[in-house]
């Protein structure tokens, strides 16, 4: 049974999509969508199968280049060759080889030892939020906090994190598909940000050269054992990428958690009473209101999938915010339950090969930072009505303003 397709982008689909996901896992689990020019993967099993299987490429970047008409190739294609060089959008032996030098930035013990700073950077944070009496969550502790983070990890100060999320900020309208309605000129300043970026990059990597220190750039200089090491490009293209991904990703998580706070109110209730739930409650958000939304692939080779004959050259959505709301994988898979086992387990963070390599300092930062939220600011509420942005791949609110109950600082 065919499904007839709406538009992912429309106000009620950024909205709610999950009855339309629902009934597309129900009646045609993969499904072409001829606006997006994309097949759609909605069952959970398939996007875990996508995610593993080679005929559905990550190396989705150059060959949109080699198809682009001239007149768009002009618009959008030095944006698209800076990306085209991420880690994420790369497959085997290539991926493989950056995985591996990647990994001597994201070791989990070096995760771990940034907790105790992390814990002091999120009262400070929360001090500045309320001697200031501001009310805008996102300016004032979602989005600085993984900037700062990010930011410190790369050995640049801190007081350069409103620059790292500015960057990050202008980045998002390409990386994660904004409509062109709602921001025609997003390649033109992206681009510009990225130039901005990558300035700046290279002046902290030009420093590390002579005077390495504890941090991720140095990190990521560092050969492996082989005696394998980053080209400088490579370098380059590393660190604007962990850079961007290790903000957006962290900041939608936060602003989500209390989205779903403020819509299911007895779970304000079990986190004050057993506070031990907050592991999963962050489990559960990374499963139910995921940041991401979407990862895209490219079909390197024609195959059957679903009953459908997915091409060469098409490109296919592997649609995480339906595999985890998939019915015939999560027990009453549409309600928010802090309790729910962690087996099955969501693909918020994707699975196997290009499974997130920051997905564990997200759930630290957040394991820190929303206990503290709490109880720095109690009775802490949503003040606006929940917008979404228009974003194919990226769950991200518009605005979140709060009020709450307490101003008291630290100091």
């Amino acid at each position: 049974m065919s499904v007839e397709s709406k538009d992912i982008l429309s106000p009620e689909l950024i909205e709610d999509s999950n009855s339309y996901w629902a009934d597309l896992r129900a009646h045609d689990p993969v499904h072409w969508d001829a606006a997006q020019r994309a097949w759609l993967l909605t069952r959970y099993d398939d996007v875990v199968d996508g995610f593993m299987d080679p005929r559905l490429s990550s190396d989705r970047i150059r060959p949109l280049l080699e198809i682009l008409p001239p007149e768009r190739r002009e618009r959008l294609g030095p944006m698209l060759e800076v990306m085209g060089d991420w880690l994420s959008v790369t497959d085997a032996p290539v991926h493989t080889r950056l995985r591996k030098l990647a990994n001597n930035a994201f070791r989990g013990q070096q995760i771990a030892r940034m907790a105790e700073w992390m814990s002091q950077l999120v009262d400070e944070l929360i001090d500045d939020f309320i001697a200031s009496g501001s009310t805008d969550f996102i300016e004032g502790i979602a989005s600085p906090l993984p900037a700062t983070v990010v930011a410190r990890m790369m050995g640049a100060p801190a007081s350069d994190g409103p620059l790292f999320r500015k960057w990050s900020d202008e980045l998002a309208l390409v990386a994660f598909s904004a409509g062109d309605k709602a921001a025609p000129d997003r390649y033109t300043r992206a681009l510009t940000s990225v130039g901005e970026m990558q300035d700046y990059l290279r002046d902290l990597i030009d420093k590390r050269k002579t005077d390495p220190r504890d941090d991720m750039i140095s990190a990521l200089m560092t050969p492996t054992a082989d005696g394998d090491v980053l080209t400088e490009a490579e370098l380059l293209s590393m660190c604007t990428l962990i850079l961007f991904a290790g903000h957006e990703t962290t900041t939608n998580l936060l602003c989500n958690f209390l989205v779903i706070l403020e819509r299911e109110p007895h779970v304000r209730g079990q986190l004050l009473t057993e506070p031990s739930l907050i592991n999963t409650a962050i489990e559960e958000v990374l499963r139910y209101e995921a940041p991401i939304k979407v990862i895209v692939r490219w079909v390197a080779e024609s195959h059957e999938r679903g009953g459908k004959t997915l091409n060469a050259g098409d490109r296919a959505y592997l649609v995480l915010h339906s595999a985890n709301r998939d019915e015939s994988i999560f027990e009453n898979a549409d309600t928010f339950d802090i309790r729910r086992p962690t087996q099955p387990s969501h693909i918020a963070f994707g699975r196997g090969a290009h499974a997130c390599l920051g997905a564990q300092l997200a759930r630290i930062e957040a394991r820190i930072a929303l206990p503290k939220i709490f109880e720095r600011l109690p009775g802490l509420r949503v003040t606006d009505n929940i917008c979404w942005k228009p974003l194919i791949a990226a769950r991200a609110v518009t605005a979140l303003h709060v009020e709450y109950d307490s101003r008291e600082t630290t100091a």
